[in-house]
């Protein structure tokens, strides 16, 4: 007797999960078409049933749900019934954290909360904040948006301006969003320069990859929009004439923190604030206690200010082999590759031009460099005339490529790129030469690459 009961149990227990499940589905499913066709108020209904019923039963629920409030909260001009619908937006995402952690980005969802509170301006300033800095400590990785990446930093300048937080801490997480801009550059422009080196070749790019080419292209423009948004947040905050005073006066009781040493330097190096005692001190105090990457970087700086560019070199190419983050290594390949250039070792500066990318994809101004060497060396390559002025191609080339990688480089790299081209054989040239398709190799001089003709 029991047994059948046993059995009659677990009968009916499959019998109404079963039904709870298609229930749910059914109710997802009609949840799922009126939100499509934005019927919202038909939406709602299936939207709370599933809920209060079915909170586990899919993501989809909180990926259509946050969708749907989105558009909700877009097209509301009523501030207050702005607020109740971020509320429930904000709601929403955190159930989705809570039901579906495995499927779900800790950073980019909480980042997207925190946004919705600053747009809907619920909660104080310190909430907002303290919101996005919970999702970029937790989950930097994810913490991708652009605008979450400015509002965050906006709202630290905010708390700095009514004296919450200090000054240096502000300009602790000014390098961290920056690095981490960088990084999210360097991660597109590694998908963008194949692709752009390959365009350049002529050979077509099937359909997905021009899809990712331009999403890429379009990320570098966000990025570096966003990187001149926080540059303008700290503003003279972060000039030399705020930085020197800022560091002089606390250098003698800091003098001995190697941490404090090393901060101070790099803010002055970064903010080009190389010409003052204070960095000379400061500089000298830190090779003193911890030779390092960065102290050598910076007596390479003084030496090259000096006019002792072998000095330079020499203390520039330790920095490169102690150096370990690769974005700070292109830094200092890019200063040994502008050293070699200002001696016009062409070749070595390419080299390190060169090394400066394979570690920043996105160092436009690189590119520019090898285009303005190739351009200066077009009277010394090429077997005649045509070839010589071939060359240019070459240099229009690279400077385009410059423009690609970094936006914020574009319009001066299209400029360059242009004046190039107008250099370069115009189309009565390349017709009179007979020439069209022709693959020129300038293995007799320095460049060593070859550059294709354009058909008319």
């Amino acid at each position: 007797m029991k047994f059948k009961f046993l059995v009659f149990t677990v009968a009916l227990f499959t019998s109404i999960s079963s039904s709870l499940a298609q229930d749910c589905s059914r109710s997802l499913s009609f949840f799922a078409e009126a939100a499509k066709v934005k019927n919202y108020d038909e939406a709602m209904i299936h939207y709370k049933d599933l809920i209060e019923n079915c909170k586990d039963a899919s993501i989809a629920l909180y990926q259509r749900g946050a969708i749907m409030f989105d558009d909700l909260l877009e097209k509301e001009t009523d501030p207050e019934k702005q607020k109740e619908i971020a509320k429930k937006l904000i709601a929403n995402n955190n159930a989705r954290l809570e039901f579906f952690p495995e499927k779900t980005d800790v950073g980019s969802i909480k980042s997207a909360n925190a946004m919705v509170m600053y747009d809907a301006k619920l909660g104080s300033v310190e909430d907002q904040f303290n919101l996005f800095d919970e999702a970029w400590t937790e989950d930097q990785e994810n913490f991708t948006n652009p605008k979450a990446i400015y509002e965050y930093f906006l709202l630290m300048v905010n708390l700095l301006d009514n004296e919450k937080v200090s000054l240096q801490s502000v300009f602790e997480k000014y390098d961290e969003v920056l690095l981490h801009i960088e990084n999210l550059e360097n991660d597109q422009a590694k998908v963008a320069a194949p692709l752009i080196e390959r365009q350049e070749a002529k050979e077509e790019l099937s359909k997905k990859e021009q899809r990712l080419l331009k999403n890429a292209e379009l990320r570098l423009k966000n990025y570096d929009v966003i990187r001149g948004a926080v540059n303008g947040v700290i503003g003279t905050r972060a000039d030399c004439d705020n930085l020197v005073p800022l560091f002089e006066k606390d250098y003698e009781q800091n003098k001995g923190d190697i941490e404090w040493v090393k901060r101070a330097a790099g803010r002055l190096y970064s903010k080009e604030c190389t010409d003052t005692e204070l960095f000379v001190k400061l500089v000298e105090q830190q090779h003193e206690l911890e030779p390092s990457a960065k102290s050598a970087l910076y007596i390479g700086r003084l030496a090259e200010r000096s006019g002792d560019l072998n000095k330079a070199l020499e203390y520039y190419k330790q920095s490169a082999e102690l150096e370990t983050k690769p974005a700070d290594k292109a830094k200092v390949y890019y200063n040994i590759a502008n050293s070699y250039k200002a001696k016009n070792s062409y070749s070595n500066a390419r080299t390190y031009y060169r090394k400066a990318l394979d570690n920043q994809p996105s160092l436009g101004r690189a590119y520019l460099k090898i285009a303005d060497m190739y351009a200066n060396s077009a009277n010394n390559c090429g077997a005649d005339l045509f070839e010589k002025q071939a060359v240019y191609w070459l240099a229009a080339d690279y400077a385009e490529r410059a423009g690609r990688v970094s936006p914020a480089l574009k319009e001066n790299a299209n400029q360059t790129a242009k004046s190039y081209r107008g250099r370069a054989p115009q189309t009565k040239d390349v017709f009179q030469s007979g020439r069209q398709g022709e693959k020129i190799t300038y293995n007799s001089c320095w460049i060593g690459e070859s550059v294709t003709v354009p058909s008319i």
